[in-house]
């Protein structure tokens, strides 16, 4: 008897169907799917499942910054303060003096939850402090410990004359008063230059990540947190300000409804589709849905009924919210899109496949073959330093010359 020869690859092909079994009358035995997929031989057998794109040990390629929900909240008061000081700006030169305060302590009362926020996410206050012993332009996160402490310090001043005044002037100050008044002066005017800066440099600093929907969005999200600041900041008004005082913030909330609308779009097509997917799917894409939703009918509620003081709450509480979804949604995508190598990797190539075609091969994130006249290189140098001397003396054949002939 004739045993067929065994080979050590045996065990990987699929297992062979039971050979004979009768006929069917009038027609042909039923096949298998192992006789249809080549189990009998008949056809090639894929021995390798479907590549799929994964990290190496199912790690994920950029490791997200481990900013959970007290970085969103800083994100969204930050917001609030710099646009609520803005408008406090703007109701002191129109004489609007219950706007004023109302927003000069809404600003002071967001950034003060802002500050433990951020020291909450640090872990230890002194590192927040230690932050304060460096002053770099170019890092966003240097910038933004400066910008947040002059902030705080301005919107303080300024509020401190609101209290004063709401108090009837019975703080025992006497003849720091007038002090008191220039000091206000000052931090108004801080504050408000301040204000713009403060809501929207966390865009910068997300931007300024490895993260792929935020490195994606760098050229668009300031615009989308610029306006989500002003429909936080009017919403406010309009729920502790009587309608008589808020007409200039209906119209910034109107704007800032549509800012934000429009700028979501655009920073969206801008992105490549990968990096702008976390943005539209799972929990932050339903955040994203949900504030639009919101800011739509908010500005809706604030066009149309926003004299009427119940319409003009509950505008103000849906542009509010809108805002803080924004903040939270935007954050979250972030650490969604780090889960998914594709992300990382796949944008990155077309970008460098489209400086290619574009000749950009110069610098350091583009590499393509180098035509026209380059130095030899000696295949015997074996490490960095000057050339072998017989390699450069005068006569000598270089080593990727041998063989060629001379005349």
């Amino acid at each position: 008897m004739t045993h067929a020869a065994h080979s050590e690859y045996d065990a990987y092909r699929p297992p062979e169907p039971p050979r004979g079994g009768r006929r069917r009358r009038g027609g042909r035995a039923r096949q298998s799917p192992d006789l249809l997929s080549g189990g009998d031989g008949s056809r090639e057998v894929p021995m390798v499942s479907d590549p799929e794109f994964e990290s190496y040990y199912g790690r994920s390629i950029v490791k997200a910054p481990p900013w959970e929900w007290p970085i969103g909240l800083y994100l969204f008061v930050g917001g609030l303060a710099g646009g609520s000081a803005v408008l406090a700006g703007g109701a002191a030169v129109t004489g609007r003096e219950l706007l004023r305060r109302n927003a000069r302590l809404v600003a002071l009362g967001a950034v003060s939850a802002g500050l433990p926020a951020l020291v909450v996410d640090l872990g230890r206050p002194e590192r927040f402090l230690n932050m304060l012993r460096v002053f770099k332009p170019t890092s966003p996160m240097s910038m933004g410990t400066w910008l947040l402490s002059g902030f705080g310090v301005s919107a303080g001043f300024a509020a401190a004359g609101e209290v004063d005044r709401m108090t009837g002037e019975r703080l025992p100050l006497g003849a720091l008063r007038p002090v008191l008044r220039a000091l206000e002066a000052a931090g108004t005017a801080g504050s408000v230059v301040l204000g713009g800066p403060l809501a929207s440099y966390t865009a910068v600093l997300l931007g300024d990540t490895a993260v792929p929907t935020w490195a994606g969005a760098r050229k668009g999200l300031a615009y989308v947190f610029v306006s989500s600041a002003t429909m936080a900041s009017t919403g406010a008004a309009m729920v502790l300000t009587p309608s008589r005082e808020t007409g200039p913030a209906r119209v910034l909330a109107v704007a800032g409804v549509i800012g934000e609308l429009v700028a979501t779009h655009r920073m969206k097509d801008q992105m490549h589709e990968l990096e702008a997917e976390p943005l539209e799917i799972g929990r932050p894409g339903r955040f994203l849905k949900l504030s639009e939703r919101l800011a739509i009918a908010g500005g809706l509620g604030t066009l149309l009924g926003g004299r009427f003081r119940p319409v003009a709450v509950l505008s103000g509480l849906a542009l509010l919210s809108a805002s803080a979804l924004t903040r939270f949604g935007v954050l979250e995508a972030g650490h969604e899109s780090v889960k998914d190598p594709r992300r990382v990797v796949e944008p990155q190539r077309e970008r460098l496949e489209r400086r290619r075609a574009q000749g950009i091969i110069d610098d350091s994130i583009t590499t393509a073959p180098v035509t026209g006249d380059r130095p030899q290189e000696d295949p015997e140098q074996t490490g960095p330093g000057p050339e072998r001397p017989e390699a450069t003396a005068p006569g000598s054949v270089h080593p990727g010359d041998r063989g060629r002939g001379e005349l």
